[in-house]
């Protein structure tokens, strides 16, 4: 399997970097949160979280970690059962302002099942997408996000991975090229 790497560490961290500032510009942190998609945009909105606090040690950046897993268009069409992650949101959105954050945007499908997810946590004032990757020209739904750590072109047969080391320390994304079958 070919594989060649998009995002180096060394840039990763520049990156998110320069999405904390991006939120800092548009965003007053005592009435906005950060939602991370389960299972993997978490790793995101926590390492965007630990940004923002070293920005604005006086504030309470709150981070939330939302399972979309039931609100799925595909769920129970599987083979294989899908396993559900941990839900962890211990604060409702009700008239705050949301940033939505995953790992990669490809055709809009968990995005859609995540907003569905948030509304059991209040009406938020408004959403906003963060993603650390957007595979453009695959959308199925009419998404797309306002922050963006990278957009890249891609083709169906290649599949996008976000490696997280657990340290912080070394993350990357990587593309690869299936093998044909």
């Amino acid at each position: 399997m070919d594989s060649h790497v998009l995002i180096a560490p060394e840039l990763f961290d520049r990156i998110i970097d320069r999405l904390a500032h991006q939120l800092l510009e548009h965003h007053d942190f005592l009435e906005t949160d950060l939602v991370g998609l389960q299972p993997r945009g978490i790793f995101l909105a926590r390492r965007i979280q630990e940004r923002l606090k070293d920005l604005l040690p006086e504030v309470e950046v709150r981070c939330g970690a939302l399972d979309a897993t039931f609100h799925r268009d595909d769920f129970g069409r599987r083979q294989h059962p899908i396993t559900p992650n941990a839900t962890d949101m211990p604060f409702l959105v009700e008239d705050r302002r949301v940033i939505l954050v995953d790992d990669v945007l490809y055709t809009g499908r968990t995005i859609r099942a995540g907003i569905d997810a948030l509304m059991a946590h209040g009406r938020p004032r408004s959403v906003e997408l963060l993603v650390m990757i957007d595979r453009r020209f695959r959308r199925e739904l009419p998404i797309e996000p306002k922050y963006i750590g990278k957009s890249i072109d891609s083709i169906d047969e290649q599949h996008v991975r976000v490696h997280w080391r657990k340290d912080g320390m070394g993350d990357y994304v990587e593309l690869f090229n299936r093998k044909p079958e």
